[in-house]
């Protein structure tokens, strides 16, 4: 087929990185690369993110879209496939989170486990307190055992040596302080063992928001977050995990925001000591994240306000999202509003707003994928406005192997509605053949007989997945079409033969000759059946185009399908299920005789 025929065809710009620069391949119209389309080519990919060849395409296909309706993630009113619509697009480790309003608080995970034992076991980092058990034993020139308490003067007494200050020393290091110490007397032929037995053994009160408040028994060793989940941790409903006293001699000794430990890993550096109370405050205001974010939870607000750009900081949206919609209450009445996110750094959130964060830009380019008889990559990123034609000449083909002639393509949008037409034709028949009026009791059990088994025939109908083929070539020329997203080119491979299917004595394939006819195709095959008719024949070409005139010439890769005869006295009825059988042959590709 000649280039100028296929121009007007297809859809759209290629992949940057498909022609090496210097290097004219071939296309499917046998020619070069134009120039200006290479040009356009680089530039289309450059804008999309586009990989090299033999890489994963860029730009942002693979955003999931969040059902239709859910509240603020599609614009109101129906949107064109071109326009698309505005995403909810997911982390790419958590494509299974259900969409909705986040009901996570964040830090509640904190408390999930059940409380650890204590362990007597010290951490070497842990600091040496008054009331902590050590045992020093010391031999060589002076012999001298001894295990007990640091006193409260921070000091361990040792005999033979004296008083060690042990208090802020840390576990790790008991031993080289203590051998310190004894060489400061004995200097010669003595050797120091020194090990912390046990950090000291305290109670401390939490109460405050905490699920079991009361006192808790625990190591000097443990933390805050150690005694806070022995009390079942903040209740998420009522509590604050970001106002947290510590009480000691009926003062605040320190405050704790779970949130640094959460973002940060800090904690306060106070060591808690017997009597001590921890209370959990009352909780603030919470706004929660949602859409485009990693963090999809309810965010406690640090003081009375929060602004838009904290809660990003928090939430951290996706490098997609582009908007953001505040849901909530103002003064009793419901408020919503819709900003970009560079407006909504300065909003200022309240208590119960729920923030979606989403994409709302239409994609700038189209992905596509090249099957069938190809040599070149399998996949394209062009503009969405780009032309199949132009994408044709970045295809590199076997032109001995492909058939150029019968490029199709499979769409998804054209699978549903063919899979919609399809059921709304049975079931019209189906009203026609159970709601029909008969005369006579004779003539209705004929039409229940018949009903019965032309039902079976709609039940297969009904079990076709229609492919979503295109026919982008009819009577030898293109016809031009632009390519949505996530379209697929079909190349054929050329055949040399002609499939003789339907009313025939023997369905088989029958190799094509120059001249070759239908009456003689039919011929070949064993001759047509008692039900078959030469006027009822149909071509059905490789590029998806059906043909009923049987004066056609058939050509190589065609199916020839002789179609039953319609019995006259039935014609209305048989019409109706002609229809929808052949629409399910079409719709996939497969041939349903009747027997």
């Amino acid at each position: 087929m000649r280039a100028d025929f296929l121009r007007p065809l297809v859809v759209a710009a290629g992949l940057a990185g498909l022609i090496p620069a210097g290097v004219q391949a071939q296309n499917l119209f046998g020619g070069g690369v134009p120039p200006n389309l290479a040009a356009a080519a680089a530039s289309f990919a450059n804008q999309a993110g586009a990989a090299p060849a033999g890489g994963a395409p860029g730009g942002a296909a693979g955003a999931l879209a969040a059902p239709p309706g859910d509240p603020g993630t599609n614009r109101l009113g129906s949107t064109t496939e071109a326009e698309a619509g505005a995403m909810a697009a997911l982390p790419l480790g958590e494509m299974n989170r259900a969409a909705g309003r986040p009901t996570a608080v964040f830090g509640a995970s904190l408390f999930t486990q059940s409380a650890a034992a204590s362990s007597d076991a010290v951490n070497p980092n842990y600091v040496l307190t008054p009331g902590d058990r050590v045992a020093v034993r010391v031999w060589g020139a002076v012999d001298a055992e001894q295990s007990g308490v640091i006193d409260p003067s921070g000091n361990f007494f040792l005999p033979n040596v004296g008083p060690i200050p042990l208090a802020g020393t840390r576990s790790g290091d008991i031993q080289a302080r203590v051998e310190q110490e004894v060489r400061r007397l004995y200097t010669q032929q003595v050797q120091v063992y020194a090990t912390t037995l046990s950090a000291q053994r305290i109670g401390v009160f939490v109460t405050g928001f905490v699920r079991t408040p009361g006192r808790f028994a625990g190591s000097a060793a443990d933390s805050v977050i150690d005694f806070l989940v022995r009390a079942g941790g903040v209740d998420p409903s009522r509590g604050s995990f970001r106002e947290i006293s510590i009480l000691r001699g009926g003062r605040q000794a320190a405050s704790v925001d779970l949130y640094r430990f959460l973002l940060d890993g800090r904690l306060p550096p106070l060591r808690l000591q017997e009597g001590d109370t921890i209370v959990v405050g009352r909780q603030r205001a919470l706004v929660g994240a949602t859409g485009g974010v990693r963090n999809n939870f309810l965010f406690e607000v640090p003081g009375q306000i929060m602004t838009g750009r904290e809660l990003i900081e928090y939430a951290r949206p996706l490098p997609s999202a582009t908007n953001a919609i505040i849901q909530g209450t103002r003064d009793g009445r419901p408020f919503s509003r819709y900003s970009t996110l560079g407006e909504f750094a300065s909003q200022r959130l309240s208590d119960q707003d729920v923030v979606t964060f989403i994409t709302d830009r239409p994609m700038q380019t189209v992905r596509v994928t090249v099957e069938g008889s190809r040599i070149g990559p399998s996949v394209l990123v062009m503009n969405r406005d780009a032309q199949l034609c132009n994408v044709l000449d970045y295809i590199e083909v076997d032109p001995t192997l492909a058939d150029t002639s019968s490029i199709y393509i499979l769409r998804a949008s054209v699978a549903a509605q063919q899979t919609r037409a399809l059921a709304e034709a049975a079931d019209r028949l189906e009203r026609a053949l159970f709601l029909a009026v008969s005369p006579t009791q004779g003539v209705a059990a004929i039409r229940s007989s018949e009903a019965q088994m032309i039902s079976s025939y709609l039940q297969r109908a009904r079990r076709v997945v229609p492919e979503g083929r295109i026919v982008v070539f009819s009577g030898g020329r293109c016809n031009s079409i632009r390519l949505d997203d996530n379209d697929i080119i079909v190349i054929p491979e050329r055949r040399e033969t002609v499939l003789v299917t339907g009313e025939v004595g023997a369905t088989r394939a029958i190799l094509w000759r120059p001249g070759i006819t239908v009456p003689e195709l039919i011929r070949e095959a064993g001759g047509l059946t008692a039900r078959g008719n030469m006027n009822s024949i149909m071509i059905r070409r490789a590029s998806g185009e059906v043909i009923l005139d049987p004066r056609e010439p058939p050509r190589a890769g065609d199916e020839v399908i002789a179609l039953p005869r319609i019995d006259p006295r039935n014609l209305q009825v048989a019409q109706d299920i002609m229809q929808v059988l052949f629409q399910a042959a079409l719709a996939a590709r497969v041939f349903v005789p009747v027997n």
